[in-house]
């Protein structure tokens, strides 16, 4: 080597040694500040280490040193819980792919999160760690956590993986085992899930979590006793929430071991899941008391499931109806078994609940529908039943027993038995006569036809014939009605019925109506013969008697006869008395008559016949020649009865006597009085022709001419015309061809509209049209008589034109009408007519104050019947309802329900039992509404409401089964009644909304 070149070697030499230098200089301050940083790092100064590592990596050239500073910076991020911590990590993995920290990133920031147990975040890291980078030791470590962090996590698939890997690690293994058999008892696999319990049972720290998942597996594994007596052992060393839990293990341990006795203070012990039990835990409960024969607290239990549809729910409502039925509780019990039967997941319990339900219905009676068609249903559903014999004969009784006749007709028509005719016998005979009662006598006789048809039972033949006849004599079919109540006489069965005590009244009455007074005064003899009959009749057939003897001319026996009912004084004791009068009269002695006549007037002031007596004195007092007091009495009679019928007829017998004592102008005056005020009836009629004749005498012809000119029903040249073409129609009518003689006097009408006869043909084409039952015909007629001049006909008029309006519920036009009735009528039925539907025209169009004054009225005639006092009642209850005094309608509806039958008893009982339940007597209201189920199911609505009422009634006795299972029945079986239906929806969300706050098995609806 040349001198030269080694020169020049030493200087590369020595200039390399200074740049090497340098470098050192730098390399070994980063290399110091980056141990100060690690040092602080490792003291958990992590804030000050992050910041002296950023400085370092600033400076650092080797990527060593810098990669390193970048893991230690995210490491104090994470640490630090900087947001851009996670990022930081990942930035360092992707910029230094090749660092060997990369793996122990992973899992140190994994650690880091396992450690603080944030086992969601640790995850999330675990799952990027390369495990077989990991040294052995680290590996199981990793496992563990991994494990442990996914099982945290509820993966308990991915747990299961990594804990199994180390249940066999000294470190780790006890706690695999244990979160494996904790995720095998969370999956139900009981048995894995004991076995690795068992492998940690002996170590302490597990003892206590083990004790109740061992005694909670033996349950679940079917061993009882065991998990009883590890239960036992752990409660007295829980707390409140596990002794809960424990109780509940031990409980329904002793209840599957049916030691029930045993089980029931620990199921008592149970606090249900977040301090809620479920439907299971209230059946549990209730089965065991139920087993212990303590009806009272087994009911107690199941009536809390509310809303149940499973086969325990179904168990449930069966054994509910069991402990009621052995408290004597089958209102209770008809509903349990209902719902049972309704139930197909236990076959047999459903056919023994549908047993119970049907003989329960058939006992108690059913609101849901009749016990008829409970029974029938049975029959249908189970027809190879060993009980259907028993059961035959309850359905037959049933149709009988129910009283809903109209749905046993139904049922019973495609019923061809021998037993089934002779109940079709029975329910026809009892539908008839509920149609007799509301009036409608034409569907009656076609019933009582109909059960006459199967006379199997005399005693029922007996008594149809009886009731068709009564029919056939409110139709007026009289020679029917006659044959009918001889047939009845004839019968074998008749004599045992209550209808024959009251035979011969029937009788004579018929024989009256077909004017046989012969016949009818011999059955009224007969009939007062009779010691048992009641005054009230007595007193009629008396009065009747009376009226015999008098179209007979028998006065003496008339007078005898009045005599006996006026001391009877039970009905209408003014007539007998006026009757008497004019017998006496008729029989010769004509100043008694005028003596009892005037006593007459003086004692019934307020009689209706007083007008009729002030007529017939003025006329004795004439036929006595003593005519100014005769003159008086007629007087007297125009002041105080204007409207009566008789005014017209007085005036023109004052016309009379004045003409016949040749007082011809004191004669005119009241005979055209009489022609102008009462135009075109027969008095005025009589007046005008009377009145010719004393023009004819006077000479005063054309003043006659001119006068009889403006009145428009006196045709003077057609009178001989107007008399023949009237009379040919009045024969027809009086032979009773009805349909010649109403076409012969419609012809009359429409070629004399005005005639002399129009108010008589108006009248008797009226009630030919009615007897045909053509009201809408008859009625013009009638308005016509009503609108004409007071005469005999007007206060039949009044009383059908009436009946025409309340029909057509014409309120307005009807109360006119009634109210000319109730003022005008001589009869005292009438006027009680009148009275009694003007109270029912006044509420319907909520006149309230006017219906009850009007039915106090009603009230106030001791001779009305039960089914018009019951009108009354029910008219002032509803009245007092609307206006919001339920005080008054309390005591109205009480009076009602004394009186009434049918729909409105119905609606009395249904009260009955809504003020009970007002008044917190809810026992007592839920008995009236069992009496309206048994006794008047066929009034649906009522019923319907009834049920919602024993609904709140059963809630307010802490029974929310039955409420709950009342309204839903109710929601399902009484679509057609809204106003109800909403009211139960109503009353059930309110029910559910607090029974859901501790029974957590409650759905709750919108």
């Amino acid at each position: 080597m040349t001198k030269r070149s080694i020169l020049s070697l030493i200087v590369a030499i020595s200039f390399s040694f200074q740049i090497l230098a340098q470098q050192s200089a730098t390399y070994t301050s980063g290399l110091v500040d980056y141990q100060k940083a690690l040092s602080l790092y490792n003291n958990q100064q992590y804030r000050a280490a992050q910041s002296m590592f950023s400085n370092v990596k600033k400076t650092a050239e080797e990527e060593i040193l810098q990669s390193n500073c970048a893991y230690y910076i995210a490491n104090c991020a994470v640490r630090l819980n900087q947001q851009n911590a996670d990022q930081l990590v990942e930035d360092f993995v992707k910029e230094y792919p090749t660092s060997t920290k990369r793996n122990t990133a992973f899992v140190d920031v994994a650690d880091y999160y396992f450690e603080n147990s944030k086992y969601a975040y640790a995850s999330k890291w675990y799952k990027k760690v390369d495990e077989n980078a990991l040294a052995r030791k680290e590996r199981e470590k990793y496992n563990f956590n991994y494990g442990y962090t996914a099982f945290t996590t509820k993966n308990y698939k991915t747990a299961k993986k990594y804990l199994s890997r180390v249940e066999n690690s000294s470190e780790f293994g006890s706690q695999a085992k244990y979160y494996i058999g904790f995720m095998a008892y969370e999956g139900d696999d009981y048995d894995s899930a004991n076995e690795y319990f068992e492998q940690v049972s002996d170590q302490e720290r597990y003892k206590e979590k083990l004790s109740y998942y061992q005694a909670d597996l033996n349950f679940k594994l079917g061993k009882f006793e065991k998990a009883i007596e590890l239960a036992k052992e752990r409660l007295d060393s829980s707390d409140e929430a596990e002794v809960s839990e424990l109780s509940k293990i031990i409980g329904e341990s002793y209840f599957n071991l049916e030691k029930y006795a045993e089980a029931i203070p620990y199921l008592k012990a149970y606090k249900g899941k977040r301090k809620k039990w479920n439907n299971t835990d209230f059946y549990q409960l209730g089965y065991a008391y139920h087993k212990q024969k303590d009806y009272e607290n087994a009911i107690s239990e199941f009536n809390k499931i509310v809303g149940g549809n499973n086969s325990i729910a179904q168990n449930a409502y069966y054994h509910l109806g069991e402990s009621y039925i052995n408290l004597g509780k089958k209102q209770e019990a008809l509903n349990a078994f209902r719902n049972a039967s309704q139930m197909d997941f236990d076959l047999k319990i459903q056919e023994d609940s549908w047993l119970n339900y049907a003989k329960i219905s058939y006992e108690i009676g059913n609101p849901y529908q009749s016990a008829p068609q409970v029974l029938a249903g049975y029959l249908e559903k189970y027809p190879e039943t060993p009980y259907k014999e028993e059961i035959e004969t309850l359905l037959i009784d049933s149709y009988i027993t129910s009283k809903n006749y109209k749905e046993a007709l139904k049922l019973l028509e495609s019923k061809k038995s021998f037993e089934n005719k002779a109940a079709y016998q029975k329910v026809a005979f009892y539908r008839g006569l509920e149609l007799y009662n509301e009036s409608n006598y034409q569907e009656a006789e076609d019933l009582f036809d109909a059960s006459l048809k199967e006379s199997l039972e005399s005693n029922y033949t007996a008594r149809a014939t009886f009731w068709k006849a009564e029919a056939d004599y409110n139709l007026t079919n009289y020679d029917d009605a006659l044959i009918g109540f001889k047939q009845f006489q004839q019968q074998a069965g008749a004599s045992s019925t209550s209808e024959i005590e009251n035979i011969d009244y029937n009788l004579a009455y018929t024989y009256f109506k077909l004017k046989n007074y012969g016949k009818a005064t011999e059955y009224f003899n007969q009939f007062i013969s009779n010691k048992r009959v009641d005054k009230v009749r007595l007193n009629d057939a008396y009065l009747r008697l009376g009226d015999g003897h008098f179209v007979s001319s028998q006065y003496q026996s008339a007078i005898s006869a009045y005599d006996k009912a006026i001391k009877l004084n039970e009905i209408e004791s003014d007539y007998p008395a006026f009757q008497k009068a004019i017998s006496v009269g008729y029989a010769g002695n004509s100043s008694k008559k005028i003596k009892e006549l005037e006593q007459f007037i003086s004692q019934y002031a307020k009689s209706k016949l007083r007008d009729d007596a002030l007529y017939e004195l003025g006329n004795s007092l004439v036929k006595a020649n003593e005519t100014d007091r005769a003159m008086k009495a007629y007087n007297q009679l125009s002041t105080e009865y204007r409207m009566s019928s008789f005014v017209p007829r007085a005036l023109l017998r004052q016309g009379l006597v004045y003409y016949n004592g040749s007082e011809n102008e004191r004669a005119l005056t009241k005979f055209k009085k009489v022609a102008g005020d009462y135009p075109g009836t027969p008095e005025a009629v009589q007046a005008v022709s009377t009145a010719r004749l004393i023009y004819i005498d006077l000479g005063r012809v054309d003043e006659y001419a001119n006068w009889v000119k403006q009145l428009d029903y006196v045709e003077v040249t057609d009178v001989d015309l107007d008399n023949t073409t009237y009379e040919s129609a009045e024969k027809q009518y009086l032979e009773n061809n009805t349909d010649k003689a109403i076409r012969l006097f419609n012809g009359y009408l429409n070629q004399f509209p005005n005639g002399i006869h129009a108010l008589q043909s108006h009248f008797y084409l009226a009630q030919m049209y009615y007897k045909k039952d053509l009201l809408e015909n008859a009625a013009p007629h009638y308005k016509y008589v009503v609108e004409a001049s007071q005469s005999e006909f007007t206060e039949e008029a009044l009383s059908r034109l009436s009946q025409f309006y309340l029909e057509s519920k014409s309120w307005n036009k009807a109360i006119p009408i009634l109210k000319r009735l109730e003022e005008e009528a001589n009869y005292p039925q009438n006027i009680v007519f009148a009275q009694s539907n003007l109270m029912k025209a006044n509420y319907q169009l909520e006149n309230f104050d006017n219906a009850v004054a009007y039915a106090e009225k009603v009230l106030g005639s001791s001779k009305i019947d039960n089914k018009i006092k019951s009108d009354a009642h029910i008219i002032i209850a509803r009245s007092a309802m609307k206006t919001g005094d339920e005080t008054k309608a309390k005591s109205a509806y009480a009076n009602v329900e004394r009186v009434a039958t049918g729909e409105t008893a119905a609606e009395a009982l249904y009260f009955n039992a809504y003020f009970k339940n007002k008044e917190g007597k809810h026992e007592a209201s839920n008995k009236s509404v069992q009496r309206l189920a048994k006794d008047f199911s066929g009034y649906k609505y009522y019923s319907a409401k009834g049920l919602v009422l024993m609904a709140k009634n059963y809630y307010a006795l802490n029974d929310a089964f039955q409420a709950t299972y009342i309204l839903e029945s109710v929601i399902q079986n009484f679509p057609e009644f809204d106003d109800v239906v909403s009211e139960a929806k109503t009353e059930l969300r309110k029910i559910k909304r607090e029974e859901a706050k501790t029974n957590s098995s409650i759905v709750q609806e919108d």
